[in-house]
């Protein structure tokens, strides 16, 4: 009899030491809720929809996109840290928002708070126009707000955002003073432009691939050329340091194991290597970034630099 129970004893454990080791390996076993904190239709939502089918592709399992909007995105992210950090609710965050809000006044979390696994892609900043505006090239534009401080009229999409940061950026870089009009996101701030009410827009590459030829990009704001922009030259070509936009990734509650979270940080990577993918976003106008978790600390003490400079010279900060 003794012998019989330790018999049991040993497959017990050696079934639990399995499960263990199983389950370890099949994460994600389930599907996992990709939370975004804004409505549906916007860019975080457009880009997390593309990564969908990758994702269940790869690793068999779904990603189920629902929405938390409110405030800019801070409802979403002074909630993250209270939900289950089990690797199984993941959250996209946005650049400059998530250095911006909590810089400004208490919006229940800080930069801190947020535990970010990976940057997958932003929508590089650039300077539009109609297709009709005398603006041919970025030094036109420069040459009249140089002549009338303060009467060129620029769109962007709200107040403290990457719009509104690159303007405050780009004024000071080429000596200029334009005047910023903020909207209620890039759609309203590109109906402005096009119907006139504006003499020009600070948007992005993404406005440039949904407008066709409506509109011009007289610069970019990314390292090289985007390939679907070829004859649209970067900022840097044109003698001015500036390239960003408005920066998107994911994040997990804080108390995320860090296996669970280096585990997420390379499934995401990977499809972002996927070359379908890549050419996905790279048709809709964004950009790719690859920076997991391994790299977030450097990347995001980077960001935050530039954004509170920028923002504190504006005054955009108490």
């Amino acid at each position: 009899m003794l012998r019989l129970k330790s018999v049991k004893t040993l497959v017990i454990a050696s079934a639990v030491s399995l499960a263990a080791a199983t389950g370890a390996l099949a994460f994600p076993d389930k599907a996992i809720e990709y939370i975004i904190p804004f409505g549906p239709g916007g860019e975080s939502d457009i880009s997390a929809r593309f990564q969908q089918p990758f994702f269940k592709d790869k690793f068999g399992q779904d990603l189920v996109v629902s929405y938390k909007p409110g405030g800019g995105g801070a409802v979403g992210w002074a909630q993250l840290n209270s939900m289950a950090g089990d690797g199984y609710t993941i959250m996209g965050i946005n650049l400059p928002h998530i250095v911006i809000q909590p810089a400004q006044k208490d919006v229940g979390y800080t930069t801190e708070d947020i535990n970010a696994f990976y940057m997958f892609h932003y929508t590089p900043d650039a300077i539009v126009v109609t297709a009709d505006s005398p603006y041919q090239a970025l030094e036109d534009l420069i040459a009249d707000a140089k002549a009338n401080p303060g009467a060129l009229t620029m769109s962007g999409s709200g107040k403290a955002t990457a719009n509104h940061l690159a303007q405050i950026r780009f004024d000071k870089m080429a000596g200029i003073k334009t005047t910023y009009v903020p909207f209620k996101g890039t759609g309203a701030s590109t109906t402005a432009n096009l119907g006139k009410q504006v003499k020009a827009q600070w948007g992005y590459t993404t406005v440039g691939a949904a407008q066709g030829d409506a509109v011009r990009m007289l610069a970019v704001a990314m390292e090289e050329r985007h390939p679907l922009f070829p004859d649209v030259p970067t900022f840097k070509e044109l003698g001015f340091e500036m390239v960003g936009g408005a920066y998107r990734g994911m994040a997990v509650p804080k108390d995320t194991p860090a296996d669970t979270v280096k585990a997420l940080s390379d499934m995401f990577g990977e499809i972002n290597a996927d070359e379908a993918f890549r050419k996905q976003m790279l048709d809709g106008g964004f950009a790719l970034l690859d920076v997991g978790a391994d790299g977030m600390a450097e990347f995001m003490k980077a960001r935050k630099d530039e954004y509170v400079e920028a923002a504190t010279e504006a005054g955009l900060l108490n």
